[in-house]
């Protein structure tokens, strides 16, 4: 019996692939869309209504990464409704809804501003939205039985992630070039429209962990009742609380403090350089050769790079690279990891502006040396944004895992919102925004490791996805950094 238990904690649970099938299909639909949207701007929406070239390459890049923030900020009313009133499983379906009216829009509205502009809104909150929940919901379906799955699944997913955004890249940019926006838009509102479905018919196999309902114990009910008096000489200031609110809700403030006061100040200097390879450097191949041998590429469509790499190091990196320094007695911890990741992308900015020197010089680069900053932004892809969404939620307990994942996500909209302020006063142009957004990089990985070092890292899990909890999520571990 015991052995047959063993093997049973050993396999995903059955549910799994129907949110893995969901999230291939919605990657697909995203970053097809949205890898598009620079050119698109550039050579459609704007070319009659901004005729300089390099202002409209200013404001494509600035109305890009507008779109970007409103994603990764409606997280935090997606999560919040999702925890507190609807449930994961119904705020992702409706919202899927919203998603998918947003792309109808974009392949009906090419030569309307107006309707285009409408789509990109719903699509912001309807992929926004869903961000948190889907990820967060991957993790209920695991319960302390089965934990030892769990980075394997947030692999695996960030792999599909990647799945589909490596079709969506490599081909949607030539349904534009060959058949106009209108197509390019549709076919990823009708992978939208195939993820939605794929997650409705898995709806009797989830684990469905219940809203908490309004919480007279809340995040900002914690807070408020904590300023009102000092707390006890030594204790965390949060402690005040606990005269009117029970231990494990001041507990789980305590967690979206401790997450947000590691994953705010520093993590968005990453996603001001990952984001701006949809903007920045697709700006930048259209100055490029685009043939490399008989092959001409887009130069939206290099992005595949990213996602064809992701699939290949995944696996090269948790099989291989991350046991063998466990090894040697240095563990890649995830709070290694991300400051790690940080240098990884300043590096890549650092080659590519390398690239936009010598290119300001006269010399014509052919397109295929994008390839190098790629890998090594990839790398640091991996370094950052996989361990992060691993490590929003094993850090949160199960009150706030929704809204942990969402202090997560919103530190790509605090980056896009600084790009997009940039991109439009155009304060910086050529070689030199690549090595202003890197050495800000590098800054941050230094700041990230410092603050890291005294960090505690206290692991939560599920005891029972039978039998949701009652409010009460006992850390399993607890260690320093």
């Amino acid at each position: 019996m015991a052995e047959t238990s063993t093997r049973a904690s050993d396999r995903f649970p059955p549910q799994i692939p129907y949110i893995i099938g969901n999230e291939a299909c919605e990657r697909f639909s995203f970053y097809g869309m949205r890898n598009i949207l620079t050119v698109f701007f550039i050579d459609y929406l704007l070319r009659n209504h901004v005729p300089e070239t390099g202002a409209r390459e200013a404001q494509a890049k600035g109305l890009f990464h507008l779109f970007m923030a409103g994603v990764y900020f409606f997280p935090l009313i997606g999560g919040y409704l999702a925890d507190r009133f609807f449930g994961k499983f119904r705020t992702i379906f409706a919202l899927s809804l919203v998603y998918c009216a947003g792309h109808a829009c974009l392949a009906l509205f090419e030569d309307n501003a107006t309707g285009f502009y409408t789509g990109l809104t719903l699509i912001a909150v309807g992929s926004g939205g869903i961000k948190p929940c889907v990820s967060a919901m991957v993790g209920d379906q695991f319960t302390q039985s089965n934990s030892h799955l769990v980075k394997k699944v947030y692999a695996i997913f960030y792999w599909t992630i990647n799945f589909g955004s490596f079709f969506a890249s490599l081909f949607v940019p030539l349904l534009m070039s060959k058949f106009g926006p209108a197509v390019a838009f549709g076919v990823p509102g009708l992978l939208m429209f195939v993820a939605t479905v794929i997650f409705w018919a898995g709806r009797k196999h989830y684990v469905m962990v219940p809203p908490t309902g309004p919480n007279p114990h809340s995040f900002l009910k914690v807070v408020f009742s904590a300023f009102k008096g000092g707390a006890p000489k030594g204790a965390h200031w949060l402690d005040q609380a606990k005269a009117s609110h029970p231990s494990e809700a001041v507990e789980g403030v305590k967690a979206v403090f401790r997450v947000a006061g590691l994953m705010l100040p520093f993590v968005p200097f990453f996603w001001m350089l990952f984001d701006q390879k949809a903007s920045t450097w697709v700006v930048q191949a259209r100055a490029m050769d685009p043939n490399v041998g008989n092959v001409v590429f887009q130069p939206s469509q290099m992005q595949f790079i990213n996602p064809l790499l992701v699939m290949m190091l995944i696996p090269f990196l948790t099989a291989i690279v991350y046991p063998a320094f466990q090894r040697l007695g240095w563990e890649l911890t995830p709070l290694r990891r991300m400051p790690m990741g940080l240098v990884f992308g300043a590096v890549s900015f650092i080659i590519a502006g390398f690239f936009q020197v010598v290119m300001e010089g006269g010399t014509t680069l052919n397109i295929a040396w994008q390839l190098l900053p790629y890998i090594v932004l990839t790398v640091g892809e991996i370094l950052v944004s996989t361990t992060g969404l691993e490590f929003a939620y094993t850090q949160a307990p199960r009150e706030m895992k929704g809204t942990v994942q969402s202090v997560w996500l919103v530190t790509n909209t605090l980056a896009n919102v600084a790009v997009a302020i940039a991109a439009v006063l155009n304060v910086f142009t050529g070689a030199g925004q690549f090595f202003f957004y890197a050495g800000m990089a590098l800054a941050a990985a230094v700041g990230m490791t410092l603050v890291a070092r005294r960090f505690v890292v206290h692991d939560y899990f599920q005891t029972d996805a039978k039998a949701p909890l009652d409010g009460r999520t006992p850390a399993v571990e607890a260690k320093p950094a």
